[in-house]
């Protein structure tokens, strides 16, 4: 298939910069992935659409502060973006300016309460950086880390938590996984209290999901990979879920990723950790995920190509062509769809 096969007109100023003061006000765009029909709700009736015995799957990562802002040894100032913990102190790095940035080039943070020297290059121009500090580095990163914001997001957030899940949990995202910004503590008891399964998976998702598609044909793609784990209950809930003839439900195609890469060709879901690049695009063949409540994705994205694959091409352009006729909102801060 070719890139062009999922491109659309996007009106700039339908791009959100900023979250909506509730989060499960945004709109809800719903798609029959078989009929193709479509209906206009909001966030908030999700429960009406959900069944008993359905089990929602959410991924808990929480999004690391992860953009740093320094001087080098020259008095110059830097930025420095964390892609991937490799242990032992060292990450692989975005750093800007790059080309001022060589290895043996020492960087300070903060006053020097951070620093770190650059030790070698990594793949993609990226570098790899070993970090000095007292005391937890964690802790550190929320005094002087900044969340790293897509780059289609021009606004600064004034609340940083509003890019956080409130279920967010184990640190390691450079980016969050925006389907599930739309829910509220109340609005997950409301679903719970349907008899639905909430279910937790981690997927640490990197900066490549924003990696543009530069391939004609799609399958050339190289796929960026991330971590994913799926506990040993969470496998059981959804096994005994499928078994009874309930829908499994991601939220988000990190988790929508996670679950495809964890189950057997038999729909069977695997507990363990992995890292994976799954690559799901249009003739690929669903084995754990019934539906899908997700963000309207970019242009001749992988992601828009994830959706595709589940609702098919033709219905989701139409969808996303219905989104943009009716003004929603699009990208992290956006509006929802529940592709069913």
């Amino acid at each position: 298939m070719k890139k062009s096969d999922f491109n659309f007109d996007l009106p700039p100023e339908l791009i959100a910069q900023t979250p909506l003061e509730r989060r499960d006000a945004s709109r809800l765009l719903c798609l029959d992935k078989n009929s193709g029909e479509m209906e206009h709700r909001h966030f908030y009736q999700l429960p009406e659409l959900l069944r008993e015995g359905d089990c929602l799957v959410m991924n808990n990562s929480r999004v690391l502060p992860a953009r740093l802002f320094g001087r080098r040894p020259t008095g110059g100032s830097v930025e420095v973006v964390l892609l991937r913990d490799l242990g032992g102190g060292e990450w692989e790095c975005l750093t800007r300016p790059g080309r001022k940035t060589p290895p043996g080039t020492h960087l300070s943070f903060g006053e020097g309460e951070l620093s770190a020297d650059v030790v070698r290059a990594g793949e993609d121009g990226n570098k790899i950086l070993a970090f000095h500090y007292d005391g937890i580095f964690l802790e550190v990163l929320e005094r002087l880390g900044k969340m790293p914001l897509p780059p289609y997001i021009k606004e600064e957030l004034r609340d940083s938590e509003r890019y956080q899940t409130v279920y967010s949990r184990d640190v390691g995202s450079a980016a969050a996984p925006t389907a599930g910004l739309h829910f509220t503590r109340e609005l997950l008891d409301t679903i719970a209290q349907k008899g639905v399964k909430l279910a937790y998976v981690t997927l640490h998702v990197g900066l490549g999901t924003f990696r543009p598609v530069k391939e004609e044909n799609i399958e050339d793609h190289p796929m960026h990979s991330e971590f994913c784990i799926v506990p040993e209950d969470v496998a059981e809930t959804v096994n005994r879920c499928r078994r009874d003839g309930g829908r499994v439900v991601a939220v988000g195609t990190t988790s929508c990723r996670t679950l495809e890469t964890m189950g057997d060709e038999s729909g069977v879901l695997h507990p363990g950790s992995r890292w994976t690049d799954i690559f799901i695009y249009p003739g690929y063949r669903f084995k754990m995920v019934d539906a899908l409540v997700t963000n309207f994705h970019l242009p001749e994205s992988t992601l828009v190509m994830l959706v595709s694959a589940l609702a098919g091409r033709e219905n989701i352009l139409h969808a996303y062509e219905e989104a943009v006729r009716e003004r929603y909102r699009f990208f992290s801060f956006g509006d929802a769809m529940f592709i069913h």
